[in-house]
């Protein structure tokens, strides 16, 4: 196992709503919407990194957002989700989200009402 292998098996990202408050576990602080959180301020977020790069496309975002959001709407979201990390520059900004992972500490915050079935869920499965 390389060392960084070792260090990613270490640091777990986790998932949290960008509106709870900001804990000292966190670590690094991660937006992972394309577009900014309603009614936070910046500092209020008090994020480390936004790569817009890793965030559904907004025909993906609107098309799961017009959707039923059950589960073969999320399975197909995912699938579509999966692919559109898949092209290079989506990939090579999940790649630095990655050693981000291996470094220390990484909290992913979205916006959304059920980080569960979100987009914040696939990065998760893809960075542990």
């Amino acid at each position: 196992m390389s060392a960084a292998s070792a260090a990613a098996a270490r640091h777990h990202p986790r998932v949290r709503r960008v509106y709870d408050v900001p804990e000292p576990d966190d670590g690094a602080r991660v937006l992972v919407d394309r577009l900014w959180p309603r009614g936070l301020s910046k500092e209020e977020a008090e994020l480390d990194d936004w790569p817009k790069a890793v965030t559904p496309s907004t025909e993906l975002r609107r098309w799961y957002h017009a959707t039923d959001e059950g589960d073969a709407a999320f399975a197909e979201f995912r699938e579509r989700y999966l692919a559109e990390l898949a092209e290079p520059e989506p990939a090579t900004a999940l790649d630095a989200l990655r050693a981000k992972v291996a470094a220390g500490p990484v909290t992913l915050l979205t916006a959304s009402k059920h980080p569960e079935r979100s987009h914040a869920a696939v990065l998760l499965e893809r960075l542990s």
